[in-house]
């Protein structure tokens, strides 16, 4: 038995670092083989690495800068606030430097005019560099991996100021986008150019985290709770919570069902409540980072503390 779950548990990891490298891949495309050889920039570190190397005339690549900034933020991280980064987290950086300079060397697959990627509409290039990187981004993040960058930053400002990671991206994005405007021959278009890739990005990686994975909480208020919390555990095979409740305008103590359940359930579910007691109130939820049996494991990878160490 030990044998076999060590073996389920070596295919899983094999194969979190594969869709990891996947990620990986489409995130680095994302910005090799269509913002960079359109001489476009957007948010994030990556964003911040373009400028750089777009301001050096190309001496200073995007790969190379990627692994220095990266490389400083986790030491400041580590020696500032001892934080833990997962070894998925490091592989993830460490890959996608790597791809960053594969890709580089590889014009034929760029897009640009004469090349099989080529898009005549200019406009089209940061949307498709985003959902790529959304994606990409999406797959990381799913299977425990992680970027860095800004993700490390977010992590040290959060615990000394008062400010959230969302709040932050947000900010760092708008400063890396604009500071487009600081090179030469540059125009509100390259602005435009980089938001729509930003905001194109953003909610594609929440539909990859969420997916068909989307789960919703479901409260039910009825006096038939007995048939429907039997319907719940034997024809769904979702777990049922009984509360105790009380109805402030009646005075009367009732039972509230709660219910974690996936969102392709929910039809399903209203209709058979609905047939048990019409009378039913029913409170639907959306719930995010559902954890435990029948939903996500907790993915943590590697960790590196010094506790571990030893």
């Amino acid at each position: 038995m030990s044998l076999k779950l060590n073996r389920e548990n070596l295919l899983a990891t094999l194969g979190d670092y594969v869709m990891m490298t996947l990620g990986v891949i489409l995130y680095c495309a994302s910005w090799e083989l269509f913002m960079i050889p359109n001489d476009m920039s957007s948010g994030g570190l990556t964003g911040l690495c373009t400028v750089i190397q777009y301001a050096t005339g190309g001496r200073l690549k995007v790969s190379f800068l990627y692994a220095a900034f990266n490389v400083i933020l986790l030491l400041i991280a580590f020696a500032v606030m001892g934080a833990r980064f997962g070894f998925k987290t490091i592989y993830c950086i460490g890959m996608a430097t790597v791809f960053f300079q594969v890709m580089s060397l590889i014009p034929e697959a760029h897009s640009v005019e004469g090349r099989f990627l080529y898009v005549p509409e200019k406009i089209m290039i940061p949307a498709i560099a985003g959902l790529l990187e959304g994606v990409g981004l999406g797959v990381i993040f799913r299977h425990g991996g992680s970027t860095g960058g800004s993700d490390i930053l977010a992590l040290m400002v959060n615990k000394f100021w008062p400010i959230s990671p969302g709040r932050f991206f947000l900010l760092t994005d708008f400063v890396i986008v604009m500071s487009m405007l600081l090179l030469p021959d540059r125009s509100f278009a390259d602005l435009i150019y980089g938001f729509i890739m930003v905001l194109i990005s953003a909610p594609v990686v929440d539909a990859v985290l969420i997916g068909g994975r989307s789960v919703v909480q479901v409260m039910v208020f009825s006096n038939q709770y007995e048939e429907i919390a039997d319907y719940i555990i034997h024809d769904l095979e979702r777990g049922v919570t009984a509360i105790q409740a009380m109805g402030w305008y009646t005075q009367q103590e009732k039972k509230v069902l709660l219910i974690v359940m996936r969102q392709k359930e929910v039809h399903e579910v209203t209709r058979k409540i609905k047939e048990l007691d019409k009378t039913a109130f029913i409170s639907i939820t959306p719930a995010s980072n559902v954890y435990g049996e029948g939903f996500e494991e907790i993915k943590t990878g590697l960790n590196l503390s010094k506790k571990n160490k030893k």
